[in-house]
């Protein structure tokens, strides 16, 4: 069934994502802050534009977002120009941006008030998950409002699922992320240490990877860690962004996090590198970079 949708932020994630909804039969109207990339987006697949999230939504059933962070989040959502500015009473917001529970909560509040259902959303599968429409979205919200959309968002994902209220999603995100992040750590510091040992890093990955050492990083990024190459995903700068948010997350409801705090803080090594702009497995360059100091 054709759903009239708008999509609002055409990044690395919306681009693609947007696109699959309209390559599924949607009707599609997308914003972004460049308009340049929301009119090469219409001319690739054949969908609408509009010059502001106001316009973007106005005929819409289902508002999907996919933006920043928080501030970007409120800056499309709020004011005479924003999504909430334009939505009809008894359509749906669904939030794909990874985004700190509290403002998901906030923005939920907000729809409410004008009849408008809300999801916060975030998806996990990175930019070539995106590509190939097989993300994993974490939702949080209604249980009738995530049935109505989940067969929309299944043009990009290849799993969905509710985990609790509005903010649930984001919490789960939190988790997926600070496993990446200790599952990363230790990947760099075993090709490091089998690089110092003088083992074939290549002979070592092969065979530990077919037992309780495999995992997705392992597979998908082992062979760019050993060539020192770092342009193949989610950038530092933005782990940084979402591990900020688990360890403030983390503050208030107790959790101990030391070892992602400790990850965090080799990231913004990384970063002091110049390696803001890598993608998450160069963990490994900090380590190479200390080596090469001794």
């Amino acid at each position: 069934m054709s759903v009239k949708v708008a999509f609002i932020g055409l990044g690395v994630m919306g681009y693609p994502m947007a696109g699959h909804l309209q390559q599924a039969g949607h009707q599609v109207t997308v914003y972004n802050r460049t308009t340049t990339k929301a009119q090469r987006w219409a001319q690739e697949y054949q969908g609408a534009f509009a010059a502001t999230p106001k316009e973007a939504v106005t005929e819409a059933e289902l508002v999907f977002m996919c933006v920043g962070n928080d501030d970007d989040l409120r800056s499309v959502v709020y004011g005479d120009e924003g999504v909430l500015a334009g939505m009809k009473p008894g359509t749906v917001l669904i939030d794909h941006t990874t985004t700190s529970a509290k403002v998901a909560r906030e923005v939920a509040e907000r729809a409410a008030a004008q009849n408008v259902a809300f999801l916060d959303a975030p998806v996990s599968g990175g930019q070539a998950g995106a590509e190939n429409g097989v993300l994993t979205v974490m939702v949080g919200g209604d249980p009738e409002v995530f049935e109505r959309v989940q067969p929309v968002m299944a043009a990009f994902s290849r799993f969905s699922q509710l985990l609790g209220d509005v903010g649930a999603g984001q919490l789960c995100k939190m988790v997926n992320q600070i496993c990446i992040a200790g599952v990363v750590q230790g990947l760099a510091e075993g090709l490091h240490f089998a690089k110092q040992a003088g083992l074939d890093g290549e002979k070592v990955v092969e065979t530990i990877a077919k037992g309780a050492a495999g995992s997705w990083q392992m597979e998908n990024r082992y062979k760019t860690m050993l060539a020192g190459e770092y342009d193949f995903g989610f950038a530092v700068d933005w782990m940084r962004k979402d591990l900020g948010i688990a360890l403030d997350e983390a503050r208030s409801n107790g959790a101990s996090l030391s070892l992602t705090a400790m990850v965090d803080q080799y990231y913004a090594d990384v970063q002091a590198l110049g390696g803001g702009r890598f993608d998450t497995s160069s963990l490994l360059a900090r380590l190479d970079a200390i080596h090469d100091k001794k």
